[in-house]
């Protein structure tokens, strides 16, 4: 679920209250786009944990001719293992600038007893392993089409019954152009080796973004998750190189698990601050060179540093930011605490970071920084003793409204030390702008009849049996998380039955995505027992709280009403 009043959410939250630390992964739904971080991790007192990339990769590897140049793999989950010995011929289908690589049918017989080397994009990993597969080939080397390696699975029906194994971007394009001037032949061997991954150290493509749904900061801090080499069913092998968030939030719980040895009386409400204070936040993926740091509603706090959280004397609170919407000056007070036994004095600075545009779905990247303007320059704090201070954070004009931006309070010890941030992230302009019952390329949403042929758009005048799968159907999309979504039928005098009512509903996962919901001809009374409306003409329609609504202000709300269709039972 995507909002932090989820049941998993709620009770990953009371657990802290209880006096347990909760870590949760934040999600690997990255690739739809803002607000797809997930519960528990969303939970208001839960660390949600984002995903970087390893540094390094430990790997299987095979080697190509002439030079035995070693290449380091790893399996798709959905095909058999590779062996651990032999040669065969390579083969490639595309070229190192192809786009649907492998996603059409290839002639027959056009790879048989070679392995097909292709290139990840447009369509899925299945799609390609089947399309070489029943051309003939034994094996198929998947290399990626953006910098860095990734785990993939070919899992589909019919099976696929030949070894599939994805490389790095760097590794395809060598084998592309080697096949470019003549036979290549690669080798499998039982050898395992360590790999430098180009992207370590970053975000992972998968790791989800917040912001939660209510404006919450989230994720809270990161660690590595993408491509780690870990403990596997024995019957797979025993180990495998992994990636997703379930592998980033054990190294956060390791290093909660650490702090708390070192620091037994810490108490749990205290542990995600300090971390979030120690942590250091990493560099765009995009293009790590221009200096730009990574969103904070992706990465949170930054890498944890375990040794720096167990270090540190000193913390600051609040340990992070949730501005909400608006687009004037957001004043906040932070306090200092110095549990240490001699006095700090702390200089005051700002870090941007990189805003996120207003399309949820298609995620694009800005400057557009804010500025931090603190209440002095420097601030000593006392042994012993909490220094309160002021931050005016005020969004960028030039940043396009519905933007998400942040960056970080960052507070430098004087003569050396461990220096200390707070990370803040907002919404630029009024997040209730933004219209969940969103129209897409289809014109949702719709009232429809599900068919042998799929779904079909009705028009007033309808008519349904209630018999089988002839119900009326909705289909609607929504751009945005909804905080409260009801579904009601009017009958042709216009008096309302309320059919449905969900609470904290999720969004769409693609642009173009819809939801479904079918009636049965039944509403819920005020006593909340199913009744049954007779023959007639109704009219649907669906109500839609907005995600920081209130039930009780008619603004924030959205409506829309089907065409008026018959119920003829037969």
């Amino acid at each position: 679920s995507p909002w932090p009043q989820s049941p998993t959410g709620m009770a990953a939250s009371r657990l802290v209250k209880k006096g347990v630390v909760v870590v949760a992964s934040i999600g690997n739904s990255g690739d739809t786009g803002l607000y797809s971080a997930g519960a528990p991790g969303l939970g208001d007192s839960v660390i949600g944990v984002a995903s970087f990339d390893n540094t390094h990769v430990s790997l299987a590897s095979f080697t190509i001719s002439p030079d035995n140049t070693g290449i380091g793999y790893a399996p798709a989950s959905g095909a058999p293992l590779p062996p651990s010995a032999g040669s065969q011929e390579m083969a490639r289908t595309g070229t190192s600038a192809s786009t649907a690589d492998g996603c059409s049918a290839l002639p027959a017989g056009s790879l048989t007893g070679k392995v097909a080397l292709i290139r990840r994009g447009s369509c899925t990993f299945y799609t390609k392993a089947i399309n070489a597969q029943n051309a003939g080939a034994v094996g198929v080397v998947l290399y990626n089409n953006s910098p860095g390696r990734f785990s993939g699975t070919v899992t589909g029906s019919p099976a696929i019954t030949i070894p599939v194994v994805s490389v790095s971007d760097a590794e395809g394009k060598l084998i592309d152009s080697r096949l470019a001037n003549g036979p290549v032949t690669m080798t499998w061997t039982e050898q395992q080796g360590t790999f430098l991954n180009p992207t370590g150290g970053l975000i992972s493509s998968f790791s989800s973004y917040g912001l939660s749904p209510d404006l919450t900061l989230k994720p809270d801090i990161g660690a590595p998750g993408g491509l780690i080499h870990s403990t596997y069913p024995l019957e797979k092998g025993g180990y495998a190189t992994l990636s997703g968030t379930s592998m980033a939030s054990p190294h956060v719980a390791g290093s909660v698990a650490l702090l708390l040895q070192a620091k037994p009386k810490t108490k749990p409400a205290d542990v995600r601050g300090i971390l979030q204070n120690t942590a250091v936040p990493k560099p765009w993926w995009g293009n790590p060179r221009l200096g730009f740091l990574d969103n904070v509603h992706r990465q949170g706090a930054g890498m944890v540093q375990i040794d720096k959280a167990i270090l540190t004397s000193t913390s600051v609170e609040p340990a992070k930011l949730s501005l909400g919407d608006g687009i004037g000056p957001i004043g906040q007070t932070l306090s200092i605490r110095n549990n240490g036994a001699k006095a700090i004095t702390y200089d005051l600075s700002h870090a941007p970071a990189l805003s996120t545009g207003p399309n949820t779905f298609s995620v694009t990247f800005n400057t557009g920084f804010a500025t931090a303007d603190f209440s002095a320059a420097s601030v000593t704090v006392p042994a012993g003793e909490k220094v309160k201070l002021t931050v005016t954070i005020t969004p960028s004009a030039d940043l396009a409204d519905r933007s998400i931006y942040g960056g970080y309070l960052v507070f430098t010890p004087q003569g050396g030390g461990q220096t200390l941030r707070v990370p803040y992230a907002g919404f630029k302009g009024n997040y209730k702008s933004i219209q969940a019952l969103a129209p897409t390329q289809y014109g949702f949403p719709w009232l429809a009849k599900n068919t042998a042929d799929g779904y079909e758009q009705q028009a007033a005048g309808a008519a349904y049996t209630l018999q089988g799968d002839d119900l009326p159907t909705l289909l609607y999309h929504l751009d945005l998380q909804s905080r409260t979504m009801r579904v009601d039928v009017k009958d042709a005098a216009g008096k309302t039955y309320t059919v449905a009512t969900q609470q904290y509903v999720e969004r769409n996962s693609s642009a173009n995505g819809f939801f479904s919901v079918n009636w049965d001809g039944k509403y819920m009374d005020a006593r909340q027992v199913e009744q049954t409306l007779p023959d007639g003409s109704y009219q649907l329609v669906i109500s839609v709280l907005k995600a920081t609504g209130s039930p009780d202000t008619a603004a924030d709300w959205e409506h829309w009403s089907s065409p008026m269709f018959t119920i003829a039972r037969p």
